[in-house]
This record gives C-alpha cells, structure tokens and sequence, in this order.
C-alpha cells in the first residue's frame, strides 16, 4: 500500500528556517517523482517542487526559488524541504504527493500525482 507521511512542519518567525520530510512506504521512490505542494487558508493548492531523479535537476516555484532546497535521502525513502527564509506568505498546509517518472515541464500539475499524504501545517509568523 503506498504511504506518503509528512512531518516537520511547525510555527517559525518570518526569516526562520524549517525542513520538512516526506516518508513514503510501499513503493519504489525511485521510479516516481516526489512533488510537494501546499495550501494556504481560503486558496487553491499550489505546486511548490518537485524532485525526480530521472530529472537534470529539481523544479521550484518562483515564490520560494532560491529559498527552499528539495532533495532526497535514499536511504531513508525520504524527500526532504528545507525552506530557509521564510515569509508570512509560506504560511499553509504543505503536501507532499508522488508521481509519474519525472517531474517534466508540467510538475505544477496537481493531477499528475496519484499519492498524497495528509499534510503537515507550516506557520510562519512576525
């Protein structure tokens, strides 16, 4: 059965840093791609990264480019965010969802991913 599973988010002052995780279980990590999305109160789900490694490298949205790094500990069937600098907008629940292959030019697509977790409340405040 797959099993996505986030955690680490938290509250953190504007400017702090978080790193979430994405645990998966009942698959082969490495024939799909790992997306992290999130949602903040009263908006639509918005694509954030996305990592394959079947991919020349990772895709960012442009809101947290240069801001957040994803990456993936093999050994621990793990995709981790780190987001550093945080700003009040980064506020919403973050998911993360597996998907095809590779992440490909439309990794923003929410549809693409067949898997998600439950989610995990990330904070930010002044």
């Amino acid at each position: 059965q797959v099993q996505l599973v986030e955690s680490g988010g938290g509250l953190v002052q504007t400017g702090g840093s978080l790193t979430l995780s994405c645990a998966a279980s009942g698959f082969d990590f490495r024939g799909h791609a790992i997306a992290w999305f999130r949602q903040a109160p009263g908006k639509q789900r918005e694509a954030v990264s996305c990592f394959s490694i079947w991919d020349e490298g990772p895709s960012y949205s442009d809101d947290v480019k240069d801001r957040f790094t994803i990456a993936r500990d093999r050994e621990r069937n793990t995709t981790i965010l780190q987001m550093t600098n945080l700003k009040l907008e980064d506020t919403a629940v973050y998911f993360c969802a597996s998907g095809p292959l590779r992440c490909g030019p439309f990794w923003n697509q929410q549809g693409r991913f067949q898997s998600w977790g439950q989610g995990t409340q990330v904070t930010v405040a002044s």
